[in-house]
């Protein structure tokens, strides 16, 4: 059967009364068969068939509508446990690939003593066009690419830590009656000088298809990114691998970006409490107007330095449980990855207009100044901070679905 058939006509398939009518025209009232075609509008062709079948049968036991399921493995019951099964493992972070589908199918009909095709038993596995059929029946369900999650975050989010987290948060806002503009969010992500390519266009057929990148291992940059409830952001903060920091490794970036660096360039404790009192400088916060900063519980955060440096300034710090920042943290659930897919588009740019030049760590700074406004929108803020349950404050926000995967 053809996988993309189109219908050639409009006319609409007969009713099973209207079927049934012009068969008994044909046979009890001996009306001509074209005639009957005509006056019941129903295809000749058809109406022959049926007329012949119900001679043949005598008159009973006979359906006056077409068979279309005549080709079907499963009953839709079936079918729906298979769907059923699918969602569920993939909910739980086992989902299964096409192939692996396929697989199920024919062990799913074996056991159920189910007659199949030929070209199932000869590959041992269900068909393509079957998995294809199955999937357009389904349209709930779709083919993904997964992110790869450890085992330990795909465990540790669980209704537990929620109900922890939002315990914590509760008993702030009841403490310091924090409005919009006061709650923060703070976030590591890193940028590279090896980029993701986005798609191209290229000849049909082509074996491979190549994308310009700088180097095959790239240098990374650490970005502390800072958002807050209002749909506002404060500069960035940026950690480059040097030993010492000199300003010009900030050119292009966003107006306002504060700078360090260590030779690792990932952020440690003492650079986390130079971006402290950088977010104290933007935030404005005192001890009589604090400002609540909520972050992972990093080591880097959570030195003596800076919970000393959080007193004395008016931050309240609170942190999300461990391996629950993809679900518990605005940057991550909203932000974030458009941030990673406009800074991928800004990367290509820069190398189309510099040919044969490879990017280093002095440029994703123009980089990241060119795509930071694009993903930090008061759309995407609002989004994360709304998604997480934090604000509006929702501790609801998670239902038992949430927590099955």
């Amino acid at each position: 059967m053809a996988r993309n058939r189109k219908r050639k006509t409009n006319r609409e398939p007969a009713s099973n009364e209207q079927m049934k009518s012009a068969v008994l025209a044909v046979v009890e009232n001996r009306c001509p068969l074209k005639r009957a075609a005509v006056q019941y509008a129903v295809k000749r062709t058809t109406l022959r068939r049926y007329v012949e079948k119900y001679k043949a049968a005598g008159g009973k036991d006979v359906k006056f509508t077409p068979h279309y399921n005549c080709r079907k493995i499963f009953t839709d019951e079936q079918e729906q446990m298979l769907a059923e099964y699918f969602t569920t493992a993939a909910k739980y972070h086992y989902g299964l690939s096409p192939s692996e589908a396929r697989n199920l199918a024919m062990e799913f009909a074996m056991r159920n003593d189910i007659d199949v095709p030929e070209n199932w038993l000869r590959d041992s596995t269900a068909g393509q066009e079957w998995l294809i059929g199955f999937m357009r029946r389904h349209g709930e369900l779709s083919i993904r690419v997964p992110e790869a999650t450890s085992l330990g975050r795909a465990t540790a989010f669980n209704k537990f830590t929620k109900d922890k987290f939002m315990d914590n948060l509760q008993k702030v806002y009841e403490r310091y009656q924090f409005t919009p503009d006061r709650i923060y969010n703070c976030d590591e992500t890193a940028l590279t000088t090896v980029h993701r390519p986005h798609k191209i266009i290229a000849t049909k057929g082509s074996k491979q298809v190549g994308a310009v990148t700088s180097h095959e291992r790239g240098q990374l940059v650490t970005t502390c990114c800072t958002i807050n409830a209002l749909g506002n952001t404060i500069p960035p903060f940026m950690v480059f691998p040097r030993v010492y920091f000199k300003a010009h490794m900030l050119k292009g970036a966003p107006p306002g970006t504060g700078g360090s660096a260590h030779p690792s360039g990932w952020m440690t404790s003492v650079s986390f409490v130079s971006y402290l009192k950088h977010f104290i400088k933007y935030s404005h916060c005192t001890l009589d107007q604090p400002a609540l900063l909520i972050l992972d519980n990093h080591e880097s955060h959570v030195s003596l330095d800076s919970v000393d440096l959080c007193k004395a300034s008016g931050v309240v710090m609170l942190t999300i449980p461990p391996h629950c920042s993809h679900r518990l943290q605005p940057l991550d659930v909203a932000v974030y990855g458009p941030l990673k897919r406009y800074y991928s588009n800004a990367c290509t740019s820069w190398l189309h207009t510099n040919p044969g030049v490879p990017m280093s760590i002095m440029d994703i700074a123009s980089c990241l100044g060119a795509s930071y406004q694009s993903a930090f929108t008061p759309n995407n803020i609002l989004a994360g901070f709304r998604h997480t349950g934090i604000w509006p404050f929702n501790r609801d926000i998670f239902t038992d679905d949430d927590f099955e995967g």
